[in-house]
């Protein structure tokens, strides 16, 4: 499987439950029966044969299991997307005080709360339809494919296509399609810790007797659906597809997780802590008015509207529309987001880990030199080279490839005379990839090509000018040297060896004659070095990440001296190098200490960078790790976000969250500016709405205790919520302030409790000055007679109602910004739109049928300037306890 998609693999949550759970799945039957089964007699159990199904059997078995997908990997329905819109701690309260009001006969009241659901509920639907609509239509330029065998002809095949009884061609770095029967094997290791746990590959042959295993998914000839394959290669047939897979009943039967960021965990408390603010006062207001006015009936639904307007129902529609506004912005770059969530910890990552190759340089490896072992030309060692990359079967990297287009290695390698006998594919421990070719003289000749140390450690003589040396100490020495020059003039440096031997017949069965204990007793050839620049964009890239608060360490399995060029090249500094030897001896502990003062891993494996990303993790580093290739499935699991891009291996676009579709820093910087937009507006909202309620529990509190008639009517504070939810729903395209988006902004619940406890009260000061206006200048305490009561009650609650919705639409515009607002920093048109709208509404309305239907009267000439004089003390209040609170940096 190729080019893909996170469609057929553990996600990283699920991933983290399975390892949580251990769930006891069974392998399906026919996926058993198979093992059991000899080559033949499992392809004519499906109903098929080596070259493959015809298109019509392919046709007719689609409509009869169906496509090759898993439940997660639908686009969820309009039911599901209105379920997880709904099942929200605070829409379920609003419906609840909804269905309360509507019980005990407030229908106006059961009305209003039932539209500002709607109104959130909706927003919400629409912006994740959107955002999904997006997603789908980039995910749909790399749909997975996979190497198929139809009508005797390989093919790239859409894995959604593929059904039961194709026969499958694998390879290094493929994913497994489907649950399939192994046909034809040849050092073949398929990784399947996702669904077992181990780190180490797991050798799969063809052989159709096993001994029975004590659970089904250590088959030895069966190869699992969301396993990949780590080196070899084969051919199988596909036993089961989707739904029917061992991972498609496991996908069943464990819930999926969401693994929650600091983000997560913050948002969910500060909804706790508004549900416990709404515990306490509710109960007290409730007993304060029915003590004080004595009609308990309108007490209790003046409570009910209190616990309404202390109800930040529209949170989960911000942070939604949010997240879903900077998916919609990262597909327009083409990014692809999978996991929404990883936009925000894109914006709170402040170390990004990444890979060399292809990210600080051009991707366009060109080989340069093929020497002998003191750096002069030598073109047997271009041709032994040739051979090695022409005769593997596994996945070509990017230095075989240049190998292969190099001009002259048609000149110099003979391949028609040379027959293949066998492949020793590479691995990572190992770093060394092998053939064996039977040479026109008869003999067996191994060439083998990798890692200089590693190439040393197998070589027991060197060869120069046809002549043989001892790879004694003092040889090796001065050989290291040579390839250390070459190593430090940024040449990417491989090791070419080989030794000739007699031929040996094939042992019985399919096991293959060679393996690695043969890469022994080699004669060391020379080198072939390779120039990868880096790109022009580089240099800028990390700057910008930089200035934005994000230190850039690069994490690479190359040689030192090559990646401490690279990184010279580009701006980086590299006084803390770690080596992979350094982070095997070092505890977790001093592993922490030194990676966070380390800009370069050099020569780490993929157990090496899973460690030093959890190393910086614990050291509380928001980190993101950047990579695309089978080494790095690991470390995008752990890192808190993983990025990979579209022309990496299977492996590393499942186990990645964003993939990019264009291989670039750049790219990266933009997504880190969208991913603190979408944490800047969701913090306005949520300042907004935490002080207001904390200076709302005041100024209720206190109107209910000296005021001898409700403060508000329960309708009014209805109304005047709805309209502030209106105001408030163009906060996720506001603009932010580049002071805002600079660095890194983690979510901090003591800055939040600042700003409630210092802001807050702000509001309460005015409240109570409005109080007074309402009572002694326009004469509200009369209440001599029932009609100069009620005449009273609703001027003063229009007074209330108006200062209240006004000051709070106003005060938006203060919090969304720590500079002057309106003067230094100007809200986007759509929330100054909205604003205005609001603010209109809310004069207007008392002069209004609504406004009467509402329990308003018009108030007097003199209110409006008085009105005006309060909302600029405000304003002024606001912004000059602000200024002293970002003064003190204590927000």
């Amino acid at each position: 499987m190729r080019r893909g998609e996170r469609h057929q693999v553990i996600p990283k949550h699920l991933f983290r439950a399975i390892q949580r759970e251990k769930p006891a799945i069974s392998v399906s039957p026919a996926v058993v029966e198979a093992s059991g089964l000899d080559a033949d007699s499992v392809l004519a159990r499906l109903g098929t044969r080596l070259p493959g199904l015809t298109a019509a059997e392919v046709a007719a078995r689609l409509l009869q299991y169906g496509p090759n997908v898993l439940a997660k990997d639908q686009r969820p329905g309009l039911a599901r997307l209105i379920w997880h819109a709904t099942i929200n701690p605070l829409v379920i309260l609003l419906a609840v005080l909804a269905a309360i009001a509507l019980a005990t006969g407030d229908a106006r009241a059961g009305i209003v709360m039932t539209l500002m659901i709607a109104l959130g509920v909706g927003l919400k639907l629409i912006q994740e339809a959107k955002a999904d609509n997006a997603a789908a239509k980039l995910k749909a330029m790399i749909s997975v494919k996979a190497t198929v065998v139809r009508d005797g002809t390989p093919a790239e095949v859409n894995v959604a296509q593929i059904v039961p009884g194709d026969v499958v061609k694998l390879a290094a770095g493929d994913m497994i399609p489907g649950d399939v029967r192994i046909i034809e094997a040849r050092d073949l290791f398929v990784i399947q810790g996702s669904l077992t746990g181990e780190s180490f590959p797991v050798e799969k042959f063809a052989t159709e007797k096993t001994p029975a295993p004590a659970s089904p998914i250590e088959l030895t000839n069966i190869a699992f659906l969301g396993t990949s394959v780590e080196s070899g290669s084969a051919t199988a047939v596909v036993v089961a597809t989707g739904p029917k897979t061992y991972l498609g009943g496991m996908a069943e039967t464990l819930a999926e997780q969401t693994t929650l960021s600091a983000f997560d965990k913050g948002i969910a408390r500060f909804t706790w802590l508004m549900l416990r603010f709404i515990v306490v006062m509710v109960p007290v207001v409730f007993v304060i008015n029915g003590l004080t006015k004595g009609n308990w009936g309108e007490a209790f639904f003046f409570a009910l509207a209190v616990a309404v307007g202390l109800t930040p129902e529209m949170l989960p529609m911000i942070v939604t529309v949010c997240l879903s506004k900077g998916a919609l912005a990262m597909s327009r770059k083409k990014v692809i987001v999978k996991r929404i969530n990883a936009i925000q910890n894109l914006g709170a990552m402040d170390v990004l880990c990444t890979d060399k190759t292809g990210t600080l340089t051009m991707d366009r490896v060109i080989l340069e030199r093929h020497c002998d072992v003191v750096l002069k030309d030598d073109p047997g060692v271009l041709a032994l080279a040739y051979m090695n990359s022409h005769f593997q079967t596994g996945l070509k990297s990017v230095l075989d490839r240049a190998i292969l287009a190099h001009t002259e290695t048609h000149e110099h390698a003979a391949i028609p005379e040379y027959a293949k006998v066998d492949e020793i594919p590479f691995d990572f421990q190992r770093r060394i990839m092998s053939v064996v070719v039977r040479t026109p003289q008869g003999r067996d000749r191994i060439i083998s090509k990798g890692a200089p140390e590693a190439i040393f450690a197998c070589c027991r003589e060197f060869e120069l000018d046809g002549q043989l040396y001892p790879m004694d100490h003092m040889f090796i020495e001065d050989l290291k040297e040579e390839y250390d020059a070459l190593s430090a003039d940024g040449f990417r440096v491989l090791a070419i060896a080989s030794k000739e031997i007699e031929p040996r017949g094939t042992v019985a069965g399919h096991a293959s004659p060679y393996s690695k204990v043969d890469e022994q007793n080699l004669i060391l050839n020379g080198y072939v070095a390779f120039l990868d620049p880096p790109k022009d964009t580089a240099r800028a890239a990390i700057r910008a990440l930089e200035g934005h608060g994000v230190a850039v360490k690069v994490i690479t399995g190359d040689n030192e001296l090559v990646a401490r060029k690279v990184c010279r090249d580009v701006g980086l500094a590299t006084d803390s190098v770690l080596l992979g030897s350094d982070v095997e001896k070092m505890s977790d502990d001093q592993l922490a200490d030194a990676a966070v003062k380390a800009t370069l891993f050099a020569r780490v494996s993929p157990a090496h960078k899973r460690r030093v990303i959890q190393a910086l993790q614990s050291r509380q580093h928001t980190v993101g790790f950047m990579g695309d290739g089978i080494n790095d499935a690991p470390a995008l699991r752990t890192a808190d976000v993983g990025i990979s891009v579209d022309s990496a291996v299977d492996i590393a676009k499942e186990s990645a969250d964003m993939i990019l579709l264009e291989k670039s820093l750049l790219v990266l910087v933009d997504g880190v500016t969208e991913g603190r937009k979408v944490f800047a507006n969701i913090l306005k909202y949520v300042r907004m709405g935490a002080s207001s309620n904390f200076g709302n529990m005041f100024s209720v509190l206190g109107a209910s205790a000296f005021v001898p008639f409700l403060p508000m009517a329960p309708i009014q504070i209805l109304a005047n919520n709805m309209l502030y939810d209106i105001s408030q729903t163009a906060i996720p395209t506001d603009e932010v302030d580049a002071e805002q988006i600079e660095k890194p902004r983690p979510w901090d619940m003591k800055l939040l409790t600042r700003f409630i406890v210092f802001i807050g009260p702000c509001s309460s000061i005015f409240d109570y000055t409005t109080f007074l206006m309402m009572l002694y200048i326009f004469k509200c305490w009369d209440t001599s007679t029932p009609e100069s009561a009620a005449r009273s009650a609703s001027l003063f609650q229009t007074g209330w109602f108006v200062e209240s919705l006004l000051t709070q639409t106003l005060i938006i515009h203060v919090i969304r910004t720590n500079r002057i607002p309106f003067l230094q920093s100007r809200a986007s048109w759509p929330l100054m739109a909205t604003s205005v709208l609001v603010l209109a509404t809310g004069i207007a309305i008392p002069f209004t049928p609504l406004g009467h239907y509402l329990g308003f009267t018009a108030p007097p000439p003199a209110y409006w300037p008085l009105l005006a004089l309060t909302l600029g003390c405000y304003v002024v209040l606001t912004q000059l306890v602000k200024t002293w609170l970002l003064r003190k940096k204590w927000i």
